[in-house]
């Protein structure tokens, strides 16, 4: 049996994957500074790029500085939002979020992506119509399912969902109130370890063996692009899809 990567090479790893984490949250948060201002306190999105900053230690100088980009106190780069929408193996839903600075390159790498597992780039509007926006605020296995399901209702949250196979909670919120919800659960003593307002499909389609692990190939692959921020899809998979 041969060795396995060295302390250095596994540290190189991270290294990358961290960098490639900070260069998509430095990117969101440019476009929500240079959208809605560079004040947190009255710009939601902003406020949530921050918090995912913050969550994986990026520091203030590095937010400060993105944010200053965005808002033209520092000479910076300009990115654009735009949604690539298609389907992977088994009629699996796929839409993908992008933030970048070349158009052309972006489509071809998100085409690439979708021809090489299987899928077919679909247009604007194909899937989207499956997804709703929300806010959601995650709850591991063992979290108390009554007094979180109080403080949500108290909070204004829309809905509590407890999961049965494990006992993990999410609270559901309109985007527009999340912040709000957020701030309640917290300052009830429930900080949610994973908060986002995100896309979910209203049904999931569950696909198994090959095809399964053809779609987490294409999944991984698009999440891994450099332009791509978020991938969402309605793909329902079960353990043997991460064979």
């Amino acid at each position: 049996m041969g060795r396995g990567p060295s302390i250095e090479a596994r540290k190189n790893a991270v290294d990358a994957q961290r960098g490639k984490i900070f260069t998509k949250i430095i990117r969101e948060i440019g476009v929500a500074a240079r959208a809605g201002g560079g004040d947190p306190g009255g710009n939601p999105r902003l406020r949530a790029a921050i918090d995912k900053g913050l969550a994986v230690n990026m520091t203030k100088d590095v937010i400060e500085r993105a944010i200053k980009k965005a808002t033209g106190e520092l000479e910076g780069v300009e990115y654009e939002e735009i949604r690539y929408e298609g389907y992977a193996p088994g009629g699996v839903a796929v839409i993908v979020d992008c933030l970048t600075d070349n158009r052309v390159r972006t489509v071809a790498d998100v085409r690439h992506a979708f021809g090489k597992f299987g899928g077919n780039l679909g247009t604007e509007g194909s899937v989207a119509f499956m997804f709703r926006k929300l806010g959601v605020l995650s709850y591991g296995p063992g979290a108390d399912e009554e007094k979180i399901t109080d403080a949500a209702i108290e909070g204004g949250a829309d809905d509590v969902i407890v999961y049965p196979e494990d006992g993990a909670i999410d609270v559901l919120t309109s985007p527009e109130s999340f912040a709000e919800v957020k701030q309640a659960m917290e300052a009830a003593g429930f900080a949610p370890e994973l908060a986002e307002v995100t896309l979910r499909a209203d049904n999931d389609i569950a696909v198994d063996g090959d095809t399964a692990q053809q779609v987490v190939k294409l999944l991984r692959w698009l999440e891994d692009m450099d332009d791509v921020q978020n991938v969402y899809s309605n793909a329902e998979l079960g353990a043997d899809a991460y064979a």
